[in-house]
C-alpha cells in the first residue's frame, strides 16, 4: 500500500517529502544557453539534452521522454507567472505538437520501470500432476540453462564499509531518482527573478529520426519559437 500511495500522489502533482528547492540553478543570462530568445520582455533561454536529466551529482535517463532545460529572466521587480503548459515542442515541422508532461510521470517511469504496461491476464490450470500458465510473462534466463526460481536467488555477498572521504567535506543528499526529476522539474510559480527547470515531453521514437526540433513558448509576457535542433 506504501508503494501504491507513493504512485497517487506522484501523479496528483503532490511534493515529496524531503524535497529541497524546485528547478535547476538558473545560469547568469539567458545568452548563457546554446538557444536563446526574446519573447515580449522575457528572455528565454534552453538546451536540448535528449534523454538525459543530469541532477546534482547524477545523471539520468527517461527512455520514453524528451528533456529540455529552460530558464526565464523577467525584467525586474515584474511577476512572471511560470509553467510548464506554457511550453510545446514540434518535431519535423509537423502540426501536431508534444505537450510538457507532469513530473510525476517521468518519476513513476524510473520507479516502477513495467508501470505503463498492459495489464496481463494469468490463468492456471491443471489435472493430476500436470499444471498449465497461460499468460504470465516468460522468465527471462540468467544465463543458458539457469531454470533456479527468482525467489531462490543467493543473496548479495557482504560489502565492506565505503572509505571516508578524506576532503572533511559534508556528502549532498543523494535523491532517489524518482525525487530528482521531479526537483529538477520546471515549477509552476510567480517568478520574481531568472528560473529554470527541466521540461519532459513523451516521445517513445528513436532520437535519430528528429531533424528538427522546435520548442515554442506562449505566455502572456509573449511568445517564441526556439530551434533546439538541428
Amino acid at each position: 500500500m506504501g508503494s501504491l500511495r507513493w504512485l497517487i500522489a506522484l501523479l496528483a502533482g503532490w511534493p515529496l517529502a524531503g524535497q529541497g528547492p524546485y528547478g535547476t540553478t538558473a545560469k547568469p543570462k539567458a545568452a548563457d544557453y546554446p538557444v536563446h530568445a526574446q519573447a515580449g520582455p522575457v528572455a528565454v533561454g534552453a538546451e536540448y539534452l535528449v534523454r538525459s536529466i543530469p541532477v546534482r551529482n547524477q545523471t539520468l535517463v527517461a527512455s520514453h521522454y524528451l528533456v529540455v532545460e529552460v530558464a526565464l529572466y523577467p525584467p525586474p521587480d515584474q511577476p512572471l507567472a511560470v509553467s510548464s503548459g506554457q511550453f510545446t515542442l514540434r518535431l519535423n515541422g509537423k502540426k501536431q505538437l508534444l505537450h510538457a508532461q507532469a513530473p510525476g510521470f517521468v518519476a513513476a517511469s524510473l520507479k516502477y520501470a513495467d508501470w505503463e504496461r498492459r495489464p496481463t491476464l494469468v490463468a492456471t490450470g491443471g489435472m493430476g500432476d500436470a499444471g498449465v500458465i497461460i499468460g504470465r510473462p516468460e522468465r527471462v534466463e540468467r544465463f543458458p540453462g539457469d531454470r533456479r526460481p527468482a525467489q531462490e536467488r543467493l543473496p548479495a555477498p557482504p560489502r565492506a564499509p565505503a572509505p571516508e572521504d578524506p576532503s572533511g567535506l559534508p556528502k549532498e543528499d543523494a535523491l532517489r531518482p524518482e525525487e530528482a526529476v521531479v526537483e529538477a522539474a520546471l515549477p509552476s510559480v510567480q517568478a520574481r527573478g531568472p528560473i529554470s527547470g527541466y521540461l519532459y515531453f513523451a516521445h517513445q521514437g528513436k532520437t535519430k529520426s528528429i531533424k528538427t526540433l522546435d520548442l515554442l513558448y506562449e505566455s502572456p509576457a509573449g511568445n517564441v519559437t526556439l530551434r533546439l535542433a538541428p
